[in-house]
């Protein structure tokens, strides 16, 4: 819809006076096109007898010019129709979109005052339709509260050159822009001195850091000193809302800032992958065989696509048997998962378990690391972010438990409240028996289990047992052998057997196999019941191959003699058997070799052909080819007293070195190590060769607690914390 209709009669041209060349160029209607022509119409119309709209031209070449309303009226609302198209052409366009976004920041009276003054255009626009005029219907309209006569056309104005979808957003009143107001002169110092005293961990009030400042600030005679208000306001406008919580809270606060990671499980299958936790329960336990009553650890192997707890133990304290039990009442009654999300636990880190996983948190990784339960069944390790329970969805059980299992019925006097803070009034009233604990936590985690109405994504109703059983029928999922299941039980240990006969000696037991005899010297991974230490050992290789068992080796009274002709028959037995394999193996005597070698004749034995020779000269002057002569023997000479101090101070200076050589070289401190492996790291970061040497050493040092100390303290006081 264009605007240029409502506008011409209001409109007028560029400028009041003409020349008749400047309308010659115009080509308006109803006159001549050319100056000549239009000098010539003028003077027939009488055009410059009319002095209010006809004079002489000022300046150079003179001439006459003619008022715009002097013209024919087609010739005058040509000159007003191009004003217009101009004027249309320098104006802004309207923008749909800048219409909807300043509606957006709009408020809810703004847009009921837009929303009444649509509704009595479109009351106008249907009485049109319908044969009324439309200045009878905007009277009508305007006897409404909030319209007139004079405003519904005012509103007709706003609206030319838009669509009726944008009428809404039109009509609405632009906000009015707020005045600019003064900004308060604050002092520099006073704000950089409030701001390092509240922008600090230790976390003090505002208020606190304010009197302060204004104590500090007085005493320093400065000026321009804020309210409290002010300054807090300063201190928001200026640092935002995350600094401040990182700055007072640390990369713990930090972390709080930001949404948890949403993960979706329905792309798993059941087995696919479990998470495992450990987790102090709060309530007072009574062990078996003793008088001691402490809380009972217990790890717990949950599948995440279901949520259903699949094993677990409990004992005294979080250790790597009651894990190694628990994974292999998984393997053995459920299957080997594909996945493993372990906590940061010594616990779960243990070499039996995670050994040869390069990406643990915990224990350095060696090269004659054995492979752990995991690692032989080629279940792949994943490890939670340390200190961060959200990584582990078991810890959404534990939420349960504490509420489900911790206050149980059967438990009431024996809990101990959650917090050290929030102990019950009856705290250590009783203690409950092992047993009866361990029963009630089976009746609970199988009645958790077997609850319906899970609302999870993969549960949808469901309990975890059904959503754990139909994914468990659909999908294949490994099982364990005898041998895997054994292996699970076992612990193991890296020993070296005798370097001579091969015998093990572990926890102060001797464990020998004729074939130990192979691997003596060399390291192997002995696999061994920790419960039960006189079953003997399994011994494998570095590598994972089974090499054999080597059963404990009973000790004998020393003048035992029937034990010791029970040794040399066995002795003599052995020797046997390697003496006739020795000659089945060598069937050829040395004396055989002998003769054939003394059968050789001399020209069968070949002479070395001399390339060098030593020339003896004994006391002979060499004079060949001009030489001087060449004395064997120096003269026996007393030595003069300079000749002495100088042979003197050589040794001096000799002995000197040799014992700076060999003096013990002081010891780096902790401060020196890091701030040379922390220059290894900014060489290496910048493309630069650091040597083999020093990038094994700096793989080692970046393992250790000392590292990660300094490194925080680097963080927190900059540059300083390096050795100079």
């Amino acid at each position: 819809m264009s605007k240029l209709p409502h506008k011409i009669a209001d409109a007028r041209p560029e400028k009041e006076w003409w020349t008749a060349t400047e309308l010659a160029n115009q080509t308006l209607p109803d006159i001549p096109h050319t100056t000549r022509g239009i000098d010539k119409r003028g003077k027939q119309l009488g055009w410059r007898e009319d002095a209010k709209r006809a004079r002489r031209r000022k300046g150079a070449g003179g001439g006459w010019e003619y008022h715009w309303t002097i013209l024919p009226s087609r010739a005058r609302r040509k000159l007003c129709l191009d004003a217009a198209r101009k004027i249309e052409a320098e104006e802004p366009s309207v923008d749909r979109v800048d219409l909807r976004a300043a509606w957006e920041g709009l408020t809810d009276k703004q847009r009921a005052k837009a929303k009444l003054r649509f509704d009595a255009l479109m009351s106008v626009e249907a009485m049109v339709t319908s044969g009324v005029t439309k200045d009878l219907a905007a009277r009508m309209v305007g006897q409404q509260p909030g319209c007139s006569h004079r405003s519904i056309f005012n509103w007709y104005e706003r609206l030319e050159g838009l669509d009726r979808g944008d009428w809404l957003f039109a009509l609405a009143d632009k906000p009015r822009a707020r005045r600019p107001q003064a900004r308060v002169v604050v002092n520099d110092a006073f704000m950089d001195q409030l701001k390092a005293d509240y922008l600090r961990l230790e976390e003090p009030s505002f208020q606190s850091c304010y009197r302060r400042t204004v104590r500090w600030a007085e005493a320093e005679a400065l000026e321009n000193l804020p309210s409290a208000e002010l300054a807090r306001r300063r201190i928001d406008e200026e640092v935002p809302r995350i600094t401040q919580v990182f700055a007072r809270q640390g990369l713990a606060g930090l972390q709080r800032c930001y949404p948890p990671q949403i993960r979706d499980k329905t792309g798993l299958t059941a087995m696919e992958a479990v998470n495992a936790d450990c987790h102090k329960i709060d309530v007072f336990v009574r062990w078996p065989g003793s008088d001691k009553v402490e809380r009972p650890q217990i790890v717990v192997f949950q599948d995440v696509f279901s949520g259903k707890v699949l094993s677990w133990r409990v004992d005294h304290s979080p250790n790597k048997v009651m894990v190694m039990a628990a994974w292999a009442d998984l393997i053995r009654d459920v299957g080997i998962p594909k996945h493993c999300l372990f906590d940061n636990g010594r616990e779960f880190a243990n070499k039996w378990l995670t050994g040869g996983a390069p990406t643990r948190f915990r224990f350095k990784v060696r090269e004659d690391e054995p492979l752990g339960a995991l690692s032989m069944v080629d279940c792949k390790i994943h490890w939670a972010t340390p200190g961060h329970g959200q990584a582990k969805p078991v810890e959404r059980t534990f939420r349960d438990w504490a509420d489900e299992v911790s206050k149980h019925p059967a438990f009431a006097g024996a809990y101990v409240g959650n917090r050290p803070d929030a102990k019950p009034e009856n705290y250590g009233s009783t203690a409950v028996a092992l047993e009866e604990f361990i029963a009630v936590l089976d009746q609970e985690i199988a009645e958790m289990n077997a609850r319906p109405g899970r609302q999870s994504t993969t549960c949808r109703g469901r309990s975890f047992d059904e959503t754990f059983a139909q994914s468990y029928a659909e999908n294949p999922v490994r099982k364990a052998t005898a041998t895997e299941v054994r292996t699970c039980l076992m612990a193991q240990q890296v020993l070296t057997p005798h370097p001579t006969h091969g015998r093990i000696k572990f926890q102060g037991n001797m464990y020998y196999a004729p074939w130990c005899i192979d691997v003596a010297g060399q390291k192997v991974v002995a696999r061994f019941d920790p419960e039960n230490l006189h079953d003997g050992l399994h011994i494998y290789h570095l590598d994972g191959r089974f090499l054999g068992e080597a059963p404990a080796q009973e000790t004998e009274g020393f003048f035992d003699m029937d034990a010791a002709h029970k040794l040399s028959r066995k002795r003599r037995a052995i020797e046997k058997k390697h003496r006739d394999l020795l000659r089945e193996l060598a069937p050829t005597g040395v004396e055989d070799v002998a003769e054939a070698l003394r059968a050789l004749t001399p020209d069968q034995v070949a002479r070395p052909e001399a390339k060098v020779v030593e020339g003896r000269f004994g006391d002979r002057q060499v004079t060949d080819r001009g030489l001087p002569p060449v004395q064997t023997t120096p003269p026996a000479t007393e030595p003069t007293e300079e000749e002495r101090a100088q042979r003197a101070a050589f040794l001096q200076k000799l002995e000197a070195r040799q014992a700076a050589k060999t003096s013990p070289q002081p010891a780096d401190d902790a401060r020196r190590r890091f701030t040379r492996a922390y220059e290894l790291v900014q060489r290496a970061e910048a493309g630069l060769d650091i040597g083999e040497a020093d990038a094994a050493w700096l793989k080692s040092y970046r393992q250790s607690v000392e590292w990660r100390t300094h490194l925080k303290l680097l963080e927190m006081h900059g540059e300083k914390m390096l050795a100079k």
